[in-house]
């Protein structure tokens, strides 16, 4: 039986602590600054407590690193100095933003290392054990190490992906763009509703349906079909009423309008419910 040891015991930590326990997995020891995350996993899943990650490490086959990503470097070296990591152990940290780069230290023992990381957010523990299975993960890393790593996503529930290291950056970029910057898009609509005077609670009341929507058509029928408006049909006269009430009455998110409006006319012609004239006169527009 693959033996795991967990270091870092917050929602990420606990949740795949939970999963890969109910799959019958063998999770050896954890260990978590916080006395109180590593008894939350403990009396969940009767796992051993272990009083240092070095412990961790020496009892298990695949070692998880899932502190915050400010501290999993220096997790790894501290773990390298005192020697706990050995040979042919798997080594694998959760993090989007960062490569498998920072725990290489981990290679001057015979271990391999790996980057599986969740595309998901997870906002509680509960709904964190609720939404792994199913979850897609991105694996970068050591290429010997990939069956361990395609074993491990699939004993989550999950599907996966392999990228390459150097651009793990670029891979986060995108899943924040549709995560974080999803909030800011929403909050900008929110924004222009307030404008003609209806309350911040009432205008995210009246948009969620349509929010809901958009995102159930992008599922269903996928990108570019999803896209309607004004631009997909190719009706600039109402662009330039956004844009010319907009001068007038919230002159600050005109900027923000016109770039997201250049990138939408890219979109329109990949639908193809406008040509690339249209999509130059459109961007003209966005641009003045």
């Amino acid at each position: 039986m693959t033996r795991i040891g967990i270091i870092g015991t917050g929602v990420v930590g606990t949740a795949v602590g939970v999963v890969l326990n109910q799959k019958g997995y063998e999770i050896t020891g954890v260990y978590d600054v916080k006395s109180e995350s590593t008894k939350q996993i403990v009396e969940r899943i009767r796992c051993a407590a272990c009083s240092t990650p070095q412990e961790v490490s020496r009892s298990a086959d695949i070692l998880l690193i899932t502190t915050s990503d400010s501290v999993i470097q220096s997790v790894a070296n501290s773990l390298a100095e005192a020697a706990a990591f050995y040979a042919d152990q798997t080594i694998i940290h959760m993090s989007g933003a960062l490569s498998s780069e920072i725990i290489d230290r981990a290679k001057d023992f015979g271990a391999r290392v790996l980057s599986v990381h969740p595309v998901q957010s997870f906002a509680s523990l509960e709904r964190a054990i609720e939404v792994l299975p199913g979850s897609i993960f991105s694996i970068e890393g050591d290429r010997e190490a990939y069956g361990t790593a395609v074993a491990f996503v699939e004993a989550l529930g999950g599907e996966y992906f392999f990228i390459d290291r150097k651009a793990k950056p670029l891979y986060h970029a995108g899943a924040c763009v549709v995560s974080n910057y999803l909030v800011t898009i929403i909050d900008f609509g929110v924004k222009l509703l307030e404008s003609t005077g209806i309350s911040r609670q009432m205008a995210l009341k009246a948009l969620m349906p349509l929010i809901n929507g958009t995102v159930k058509n992008i599922e269903n029928i996928g990108i570019p079909r999803a896209l309607t408006g004004p631009v997909a049909r190719g009706d600039l006269a109402t662009v330039i009423k956004h844009m010319d009430c907009m001068e007038e009455m919230a002159p600050e998110l005109l900027k923000l309008y016109g770039a997201l409006g250049v990138h939408t006319a890219q979109v329109a012609v990949d639908k193809g419910t406008i040509d690339r004239d249209s999509m130059e006169e459109f961007q003209k527009t966005f641009l003045r």
